[in-house]
């Protein structure tokens, strides 16, 4: 089965909450949670109908004629099977009929044969010569004393409440009665919360992990100090995820002080349409804090069309029989919506200048922008349709341009465009499929493309040409081009706090660091500076850490999470060792820098020692 960590997203120091809170269903909650649920519940049905619909009017089966022929006697068959059920449904009630009267008629058989025991017990007894069945029958009841039943003094009101009070034991000190468990229970409560603690020097790192059919996302602690990572807990997803994005913005907030509160989310990408956003101080949620996309479906609004049915003459087979050729239904075609995606959710970009926007790419080949600050019903601000000929499959913000957008396609086209005025903007065309973007932090203007051919490029945005629609792209010149990988290089990333420092990750279950080394002259010099197999199979995401130069979060089509101290390599020590020292970054440690999860089944002692 599938087993994959399909994303990564790391949590800046000091933006999660110390105390995480448990979730809690209150009135309002629950609410929420019932008008979501109802919402999906009266889709499912909707499509449903639907479905049936269909397969009653003969649409979606795909047979030759004698299939056809085959499956009009097929439906006599059963009509005939039918038939026999009933005959069989009705000899079978009428033989349960019987067996019902015969057990009825034994029932009460034998209830009057114990009145008429019981009736003959308070004089029968005596009159029996031998007096076994009498006798017993008053030994029975004597045991009862019902004779004397009401004559019985009630002591109820003599004895009191507090009757027997001297028999009570009292304890000085609530902590010396064994019933009194409160202390005990506040003392769980506080190790509860010791343990579900985060550090200020904490970073937390979200997984989008699927095991099998399950899809879920696991948020790690990783304590750099301790060199410790653990899960700390984890939510539940609906569909197997395939982007993440952090957020601070509180979505669906409302009010003066709605922009300057600040919380820790995590926006998902899906195969579904739909984007849900997660607070990551609640543990054990059930239900995310917003979902961007399709409104629920109303069943009383208009049915969509049926699918076009395709009606062919009958045709007639060597004897010049007639024979009924089965209806065949087109495949629908996926329409794009301007107000929400209708196809999976491939990327996702958070604005951190105009924090209560998000913008989305998606597989139905638009780009959409939400304004998070709007009730989470609302749909998409705006929709860019014509940017794209195919899915697109990565978007992203500009950090110093912050209404300035770049994505990437599968039709080999990057754009980069101005969200007022998307008319307005450029694009080159790319060698293969784009598989991720990375704008340059160091020069604003520059970006990275990885692609699907093993390739990456950079270019300047200040040299691509004015593209309105896809068919009118022009290629541009590339500031340089690297053979990075043997396959797709799935994943990119610039280090944010050591210049000219990159690191790619490819489906040869490589991971390599890169210097990109430019002279006062203007060339640019770019050298590997180390490669390693991390074990976690094909790499679909490698990043670094926002608050260490040189640590690395790697994951891929293994399911398990590595963090790499890329200074425990000698070549990145002395490629970068100056860099790293203006930090303040310790280089003298060493080994081979990996940190991971330990195995629960790993033994306490070597395998290899043996006893004298």
């Amino acid at each position: 089965m599938t087993s994959l960590i399909s994303s990564l997203s790391w949590i800046p120091r000091g933006a999660a909450a110390q105390n995480p809170t448990k979730y809690a269903v209150d009135e309002t909650e629950l609410a929420r949670i019932q008008g979501l649920a109802k919402g999906q519940l009266d889709a499912a049905k909707l499509e449903l109908e639907i479905a049936q619909m269909m397969e009653n009017d003969g649409i979606g089966l795909d047979d030759d004629d004698e299939e056809g022929a085959d499956g009009e006697n097929g439906d006599a068959d059963w009509e005939d099977e039918e038939e026999n059920d009933a005959a069989m449904e009705v000899e079978g009630d009428a033989v349960m009929e019987e067996d019902d009267a015969d057990a009825a008629t034994s029932a009460a058989a034998a209830a009057a044969k114990r009145i008429k025991a019981a009736a003959k017990g308070n004089g029968a007894g005596k009159a029996d010569e031998n007096g076994k069945d009498g006798g017993d029958d008053e030994d029975e009841l004597a045991k009862f004393n019902l004779d004397d039943y009401d004559k019985e003094e009630s002591r109820g009101a003599a004895m009191g409440a507090f009757s027997n009070i001297k028999g009570l034991t009292y304890y000085g000190d609530n902590a010396d009665d064994p019933y009194i468990t409160l202390e005990a229970k506040q003392e769980d409560e506080e190790l509860e919360r010791q343990e579900l603690e985060i550090r200020p020097t904490d970073n937390l790192i979200v997984a989008a992990k699927t095991e099998d059919d399950v899809s879920q996302l696991e948020i790690y602690v990783y304590d750099e100090a301790e060199e410790n990572l653990y899960v700390h807990h984890d939510l539940l997803l609906p569909a197997m995820p395939l982007c993440l994005e952090w957020l601070d913005f509180c979505p669906g907030r409302t009010g003066d002080d709605a922009a300057s509160q600040k919380g820790n989310f995590v926006a998902v990408g899906t195969f579904d349409p739909e984007i849900e956003i997660w607070s990551l101080d609640v543990v054990d949620g059930l239900y995310p804090d917003a979902i961007l996309g399709p409104p629920p479906k109303d069943p009383n609004a208009p049915q969509p069309p049926t699918p076009s049915i395709t009606d062919s003459t009958p045709s007639t087979d060597a004897s010049g029989n007639k024979k009924k050729k089965k209806k065949k239904a087109k495949k629908p075609k996926v329409v794009a919506y301007a107000e929400y995606h209708v196809d999976s959710i491939l990327s996702l970009s958070w604005n951190r200048a105009h924090r209560n926007l998000l913008a989305s790419a998606s597989a139905d080949k638009t780009i959409k922008l939400w304004d998070l600050a709007r009730p989470t019903s609302s749909p998409a601000l705006r929709s860019f349709d014509t940017l794209h000929a195919d899915k697109v499959q990565s978007v992203m913000w500009n950090p110093k341009e912050p209404t300035v957008l770049l994505s990437g396609a599968w039709d080999g086209t990057v754009r980069v465009f101005d969200s007022r005025a998307p008319d307005a903007g450029v694009g080159t065309k790319v060698d293969s499929d784009v598989e991720c973007l990375r704008w340059d932090p160091w020069e604003p203007a520059s970006f990275l493309v990885s692609m699907d051919n093993g390739t990456v490029q950079s270019y300047d945005s200040r040299m691509l040409s004015v593209a309105k629609e896809p068919a009118s792209v022009k290629r541009s010149k590339a500031l340089w081009t690297l053979s990075a990988h043997d396959s797709s290089v799935s994943s990119i990333d610039i280090n944010p706090l050591v210049k000219g420092m990159i690191v790619t990750g490819g489906t040869d279950n490589m991971v390599k660091v890169w210097n990109i080394d430019e002279q006062d002259s203007g060339k640019r010099n770019i050298s590997l500076v180390t490669a390693r197999d991390l074990g976690v199979g094909k790499v679909f995401s490698a990043s670094f850490c926002p608050d260490d130069p040189t640590t690395l979060a790697v994951a891929g089509s293994k399911a398990n999470l590595q963090i790499w101290d890329t200074a425990t390599n000698p070549g990145v020590r002395s490629i970068f060792g100056d860099r790293l020292r203006a930090l303040g970054k310790d280089l003298s440690k060493t080994g081979a820098g990996l940190i991971g999860l330990a195995d629960d089944n790993e033994d306490d002692f070597s395998s290899d020692e043996e006893e004298p």
